[in-house]
């Protein structure tokens, strides 16, 4: 009787052997597919060319990509499921001075630093293998008069879910003579849609609050001034933080003015204050601030800070140039008026990382009219009349600023 379930166990263990050794023989050739398959990589080779430079950028894999012009910087957004490896060859040019790839929450970042922000640049692709090929001229160098050159677009790949900036070669330098009068002011009214912002005691939403001031003030502006206005929403709708920025840019803005209202879980904060474009906070509130704006889908998940970190390069450009300085000549005399008219506490120009205002590739500022969380101040929000002084401020202070660069 002992014998019998050796002989079994024996039996049994051949058997889990044989059907493991089985299975092995089975999985080694999907195992083997899978190690050989290709890591995906781009490849970024610089050249010179009459006038300027050639950039080829290719990969073993198709790519979904948009460009953008900001300042010195042509960035390629390149969406991307996995991770990228990055491969640049060394290169001397005579426009490009440093290619390099970042990585943000939402696609990869591929940024071309150029010597000059006159420049303008044209794209081609082709799929299978994918290679993009992009060509950078000097506007220094072109002879031929800007108004005599036909325009030429180039339509980017088609990302989903990603706002893209219409392309030209004659996109506007943000450093020209401090004597260009301005044409376009692009109006942004903070929210919208289900984005309903900060809401008061009595019910009053930030959205509705921004629009109607932000009507008011393309009126004054229309009335007193003749220059094109653009709003980045004219109804209660949802438009993505970058779409806003886009749109500035899709019209050839020479300045963005973002209007919001504030909030604070201290329902006794009053006051105003106007923002430019900083990587670093003027101090912890601001920063707060920022994040809540920045993440308004998703309240109670604030961006952490790290995630600013990928934007570093391209924010770090837009402050070499000619821009951080207009948008705070801007700021500053709006904020003036605002404490002129508002008879609220004066709250200070200050600076913040708001998203909204990073793609805009002009003067830009984001102004926080009054706290809606404060009851006093929110009841004055609800005023026509509130709102009326509100938008007369702006647009004094935005008269006082485009008079700075009128031509004599």
């Amino acid at each position: 009787m002992p014998k019998a379930p050796r002989v079994i166990t024996g039996s049994l263990v051949s058997f889990l052997i044989s059907v493991i050794a089985f299975s092995s023989l089975l999985l080694l050739p999907l195992l083997a597919q899978k190690k050989s398959q290709p890591v995906p990589f781009i490849k970024v080779e610089v050249a010179d060319i009459s006038g300027g430079s050639r950039l080829k950028i290719s990969s073993n894999v198709n790519l979904n990509y948009s460009l953008r012009k900001t300042g010195t910087t042509l960035t390629v957004s390149i969406r991307s499921s996995g991770s990228l490896r990055f491969d640049r060859a060394a290169f001397h040019s005579q426009l490009v001075t440093s290619v390099d790839l970042a990585k943000s929450p939402e696609a990869y970042l591929l940024l071309i630093k150029t010597r000059t922000p006159d420049f303008s640049y044209t794209q081609s692709a082709r799929w299978n293998p994918f290679e993009l090929t992009i060509e950078l001229k000097d506007g220094k160098e072109q002879k031929a008069p800007v108004e005599n050159r036909p325009a030429t677009q180039e339509k980017p790949a088609e990302v989903p879910s990603q706002p893209q900036a219409v392309q030209s070669d004659q996109t506007a330098s943000p450093t020209v003579t401090a004597r260009k009068q301005v044409k376009t002011i692009v109006i942004d009214p903070g929210h919208g849609g289900n984005e309903t912002g900060a809401k008061g005691a009595y019910g009053t939403l930030e959205k509705d609050i921004t629009l109607s001031v932000s009507r008011k003030l393309k009126e004054a502006i229309e009335r007193g001034l003749k220059y094109r206005v653009v709003m980045t929403r004219e109804a209660d709708i949802s438009v993505p933080l970058e779409r806003r920025a886009a749109i500035a840019n899709n019209n050839k803005a020479d300045l963005f003015i973002s209007i919001h209202v504030n909030g604070s879980r201290r329902t006794r904060a009053t006051g105003s204050e106007t923002f430019f474009l900083s990587l670093n906070a003027s101090d912890e509130e601001s920063r707060r601030l920022a994040y809540f704006e920045n993440n308004s889908q998703e309240l109670e998940n604030r961006m952490p800070e790290k995630d600013f970190d990928d934007l570093k390069m391209i924010l770090w450009d837009m402050a070499q140039s000619a821009y951080l300085k207009q948008s705070s000549q801007l700021a500053e005399l709006v904020q003036q008026e605002l404490n002129e008219l508002l008879n609220t506490r004066n709250r200070g120009v200050k600076q913040a990382p708001f998203k909204v205002l990073t793609g805009a590739a002009c003067p830009a500022i984001l102004v926080e009219v009054a706290f809606i969380t404060n009851p006093e101040e929110e009841k004055m929000l609800q005023s026509e009349d509130f709102q009326s002084r509100v938008a007369e401020a702006i647009y004094r202070g935005l008269n006082r600023f485009l008079q700075l660069y009128e031509k004599p």
